[in-house]
Formats: structure tokens, sequence, C-alpha cells
């Protein structure tokens, strides 16, 4: 058991998780209530209880902070935190004494195989351009002269305990300055100044001597990448910022004494005697985030390494970025409404409306439509081409139950072309798969969320039940899997098969010795969608029909699937089966079906995990449906899972359109 007194503290979302033990909160601190440790908040003042309880009682002291690579937003803003350090003799940044990452840095027993994850995972960083916190603008920094090599001096903001426990004060600052200035006398000096500063929150070091110097003030809140771009080399005393410049390949001049100073990396105004051997920037590295850090997804509450930290920050930072600014949506569904926003994300905002032209004129600069919404998207192609729309349609994880049932999604696609489904034009999708990079580390991981999604049964609906399926042995067993054939998907994707009857008889045509099952989409079944079939037909034209068997377990039971548009061509390419395809569904075209048809934008040959990361990874949005933040691929999979495992919960949405549907 560990004990703490800070509510901030107890306030951290699966702590335990992160410690590795129970803790407790210690409201009196009378007497010791049987801790193994006491843990504190660092070295802040708010601490200071909690260090004293832990002398009092002999008890170890435990040192917390945020990790380097923290969250997407702020912690006083709320966000979500995805990496804590847990320091048992001392925290990184008080150089008066040994810590855990300085003994780390020391000892460097670092393997092949750990230095080379340490060399990929300074390269991730430098690709996605992460650091602690995420929420600042990664824009380009202008009105910076042309014709002069930049210097960046970093403040601090007063009473920045790393100041004081980095062997530095505020007059450190006034020297730092000095010595760029007079160090660079040709470069322009670019003084950044924390935005607290500015607003009069906070008390810094260096804004009123910046400008009477005339150094250039950078004082928005900027990424820190955006500003090593146009910096050749670094000041600091113990900013936090000097070690990403070190990553950056920048010269970096420590006024302080930081965890990343001393090892012969940078250039030290103040030496500590405990650090007397060299180091090279790929071990400060691997001791640093792949060692002292302790990573956790907060979506899931299960421990991760640094890798899964970094792949879910990099697709919540692109997602949110990608759909910033003002939408407005247009005839929306009431009970839409409600989700449609967390999918866009916290940096942007929408309206909805019932009309397309009335509201043009308001500040809008993107719309938004449902997919299949055919009349709104004919009024906008004929009376509006100047604003630019999206189309958005359920992604391919969706949920635990049916969107016909009203169960609101975990993903969804948003799609700025055309749509996935409709292969008489180019999608966002088609042209990711057409002409994006696919770098090693994004295929690996399409590859295992591949191995993961098949090995937990994951699904478009995770509907269906788990079923023993006597099939007959020595014959090629054929999926047919059924669509709802009033779909756009099939309209537009499918040419001159239109129904499952015509679908299921050609099958039967093509391939007489085959045992075929026969499917009907879950919409049908549920009586969401109105259909077609003639189930005694369709029973003609197969061998056996089927209605209660969850998906994933009838694609372990068969060899090939033969469909029109269904999603289920996909999930069984994800298991290795052979797929017939009789329409120009979004994963056909690529030379990993037998086609039917031919997509001429099509021409480029794809692997089943390229095919992977594009339709999974980089086209859907995800949501936690907890907090509403967007999420990757892999932590949706998990939250699935999740859901599945317990009892089921019908929502009052689902319960009154259910009953609308199918009234007693």
């Amino acid at each position: 058991m560990i004990g703490f007194f800070s509510p901030g503290i107890g306030r951290l979302r699966h702590l335990d998780e992160l410690l590795g033990s129970r803790s407790q909160m210690l409201w009196f601190g009378g007497d010791d209530p049987g801790l193994s440790a006491v843990a504190g908040w660092g070295l802040k003042p708010t601490s200071a209880k909690a260090r004293r309880f832990a002398a009092k009682f002999e008890l170890p002291y435990l040192s917390l902070e945020d990790g380097f690579l923290r969250s997407l937003g702020l912690g006083v803003h709320n966000a979500p935190i995805h990496s804590l350090i847990v320091d048992k003799t001392g925290i990184y940044y008080d150089a008066t004494r040994a810590s855990d990452l300085e003994t780390l840095i020391i000892q460097s027993d670092f393997s092949t195989e750990e230095l080379g994850r340490a060399w990929l995972g300074m390269d991730l960083l430098r690709r996605y351009r992460l650091s602690k916190y995420n929420h600042a603008p990664d824009v380009a920094v202008t009105q910076l002269s042309e014709d002069k090599s930049k210097v960046l001096v970093v403040d601090q903001t007063e009473g920045d305990a790393s100041i004081e426990y980095g062997l530095a004060d505020a007059n450190s600052f006034t020297s730092m300055l000095e010595s760029a200035r007079i160090d660079n006398p040709d470069s322009e000096i670019l003084v950044k100044i924390h935005p607290d500063v500015i607003a009069g929150k906070k008390a810094g070091h260096l804004l009123t001597l910046a400008r009477e110097c005339g150094c250039t003030v950078i004082d928005q809140d900027l990424s820190p990448w955006a500003l090593l771009d146009v910096v050749d080399k670094v000041y600091v005393v113990t900013s936090q910022l000097g070690f990403e410049a070190l990553l950056a390949g920048k010269q970096v001049y420590c006024f302080g004494a930081p965890f990343y100073s001393g090892w012969g990396l940078t250039q030290d105004q103040k030496t500590v005697s405990r650090r007397k051997v060299t180091r090279s920037i790929t071990q400060l590295f691997a001791a640093a985030y792949l060692r002292y850090c302790r990573y956790i997804n907060p979506y899931t509450g299960v421990r991760c390494e640094f890798e899964q930290t970094l792949s879910l920050l990099a697709d919540q930072k692109r997602q949110r970025d990608q759909y910033r600014g003002r939408w407005l949506g247009i005839n929306f569904g009431y009970w839409k409404k409600g989700f449609v926003g967390s999918f866009l994300g916290k940096n942007a905002q929408i309206k909805f409306s019932k009309a397309v032209a009335s509201k043009f004129n308001a500040p809008f600069e993107r719309v938004l439509v449902w997919s299949s919404d055919t009349e709104t998207k004919r009024e906008l192609e004929i009376t509006q081409n100047r604003l630019s729309v999206s189309y958005m349609e359920d992604g391919f994880i969706r949920s635990v139950g049916l969107g016909a049932d009203a169960v609101e999604p975990l993903s969804l696609v948003i799609d700025a072309k055309g749509i996935y489904y409709d292969a008489t034009r180019p999608s966002e999708l088609e042209c990711l798969l057409q002409d994006s990079h696919f770098s090693e580390d994004l295929i690996l991981r399409a590859q295992q969320l591949r191995k993961r999604l098949v090995m937990l049964k994951v699904s478009k609906y995770n509907v269906g039940a788990e079923s023993v399926l006597e099939l007959p042995k020595g014959r090629r067993i054929i999926l047919v899997p059924g669509q709802v054939e009033t779909d756009a998907s099939i309209r537009m994707g499918s040419y001159d098969i239109k129904t499952n009857a015509e679908l299921l008889c050609t099958v039967r045509q093509e391939n007489p010795e085959a045992f075929i099952i026969y499917k009907p989409h879950p919409d049908v079944l549920a009586g969401a969608r109105l259909a077609n079939d003639n189930f005694e037909q369709m029973a003609a034209n197969c061998d056996l029909l089927i209605t209660d068997i969850a998906m994933p377990e009838l694609l372990e039971k068969v060899n090939e699937v033969h469909t029109l548009t269904s999603l289920t061509g996909f999930e069984a390419l994800m298991r290795g089966l052979t797929v017939f395809t009789y329409g120009m569904p979004f994963y056909a075209g690529w030379g990993l079906t037998t086609d039917r048809h031919q997509c001429a934008r099509r021409t480029r040959h794809l692997n089943v995990d390229q095919l992977v990361a594009g339709s999974l990874i980089l086209y859907p949005v995800y949501i936690d449906p907890g907090s509403g933040d967007q999420v990757n691929a892999e932590t949706a999979i998990d939250l699935i899972h999740s859901q599945r495992l317990k009892p089921a919960r019908t929502t009052l949405n689902s319960w009154v359109w259910q009953r609308i549907r199918k009234p007693d």
C-alpha cells in the first residue's frame, strides 16, 4: 500500500496501475497505517507533508512527476495522463543528488535491441512531432528575418522547481541571454516567453530584457518542433525543450543542470560531479523514455510501452488537427447530433441546420453531411461549390450492436472527396491506398492490429453468438454474406448484379461442387431494414442458411467469401481467406481479391497490412464513449472487447427505436 496526501494525486486515473500497487489517501497523517511507501509530487511545496511523514516512519518516499510524453492537452485542463514518473531515490530535475534516471544513464546497460528501440523512438517523435504536451499549434513561425541565422533562448516561469534544483537562479537567465547575444552577433535572437507570462498570470525572467535588447519575442503558444525548425542553436537553463533540441540535432547550451547535461552532448555552464561519463543521445533516450517513464492507455486503464503511447498520441494529434475549424452539419437526425461533435474533436465547433442555402453567409469553413443523405448532397451540388463538403458514414469497427438500433458508434469516417463505398468517383480512402507511403512502423502497427482483431473476434457490429457448426469435410466451403439491397454501397459499387438472389444464383452456377452458406444481413434479420430476400428461394441456391452465428465465428469455418460489396470480404482478407468480389468494394482492385470488375483508378498492388493501415488506422475516426476523446484503432478494439464482456445495456434511444420498429 502506497499512501499520499495530495488530492491531485488521488484524482489521477488508474493510479494503482501506474504505481503497480494499491494506493490510499492519508487524510490526517497521524499514525503509520501499514504502508510500504509514501508518494508526493516531486519536490514541490505540496509534497512537504508526504516527505515529513515518510521520514518520521522511515518509509521510502516516491517522487511522482508527469512523464516526458504526458498527454495531448495540458494537465491543468484535465487532459488524461499517458505517462508518469515514479522515482525512488530523487527526481530527474534535482541535480543536487542522484535520481533513478541519473543512475540509469550512468549504468547504461542497454542491449542492442533496446538501443534500436530508442533510435526508432527518437525518429518517431521527430516524425510525428510529439512533445511532453501536444496542445500547441504546430504552425510555421513567421515574421523572422530571411538573411540571418536564428538562435533560440528559452525563458521559464519564476518558481519552477527545476531552476532551483538545477543549480540555477534568476541571474542564470540574464547570463544566458547575454551569452547568446555575444556568441552570435550576426544572428537573430528569438526569446521564447511562456504564454502565462504574457497573459500576466505568472512572472518570467526575460520578457523586459528581451524587449530592451531588441530580441524577437516569441510569445504565442507554439509546438516546440515549430521553433526548432527555424533555429540552429538553443540556449536553456533547465527547460525540457533543450532535450527536444538535442533530438532535433541542434547545438544546446545549458546554464543550469538539467538531466540531459553533463554527458558530453551539451555545452554546460554548470557541472555535476557524479556525471563523469560520456553518453550518446540514444542512451539518454533509452534511459529517460523507455525505462524511467511508465506508460498507460488512459481509456482502457492498461499499462503499455512507449511505442503504444506514441501511436495513440500521434493519431489523436492527427485527427484533432485534421478536423479543427467551424463546421455546419446539415440535416442530421436528433440522435446523431449527440455524438457527431466528438468525432470532429475539441478543436472543432459544429452547428446544425435543416436548411442548405440559408446558413452559408455564416462563418462556416466546412460542411458536413451524412453520406446517405442524397437529397442534401444534390442540393449542395446545385446551390454551392465554394465550401468544402465532407461526407460522414459508419466506420468499419463500429459498435457492439446495430446502428439501425440507434447504438452509438465508436468509429465513423469523414471523407472530403467522396465516400469509401462509392466506386464511381475517388474517395479519401481510395487516394490513401493508391498514393500513401506506408512507413515500417505503420505496417507493424497494422500487422499487430490485424492479429489482435482476429484473436478477439471483433467485427463491425459484434452481434451474433458463438455456435458449434458441423460442415462437410472435403468440400470447398463458400460464404455468401447478404446485404441490404437498398444500400448505397450496392447502387454505387455494384454494376450488373444488384440483389442477393442474383448473387447467390451466380455463385451457385459458377461453383456447383461447393458447399455454400448464405447469411442474411443483421439489419434485415433484426427487422430494421426492408429486404427483398425470400428465404425459401435463397435456401434453394445454398446448402445452409445461417441467421444467428457471429461473423468472426463463421469466417473461421469457411474457405472463401463471395460478395458484392460487403465488409465481410475485408474481414475475410484479414483472416487470410480467398475473396471474390462481384461489385467494386473499397478493398477490391488492389491485387488481394479476385474481381469481376476493374477500377481504372486503382493501379497499385497492396499487401493486406497496407490495406489495414489505410482502412483501419488512417481513414476512420475513433472515440472513447466515456470521455468523448478521439482515440486510435487499437484503443477502440480493446474498448469494444471490454463492452462485449459486460452485460448488455440498452440506451433510451435504442429502446425507443426498437419499440417504433417492432411495436409489442
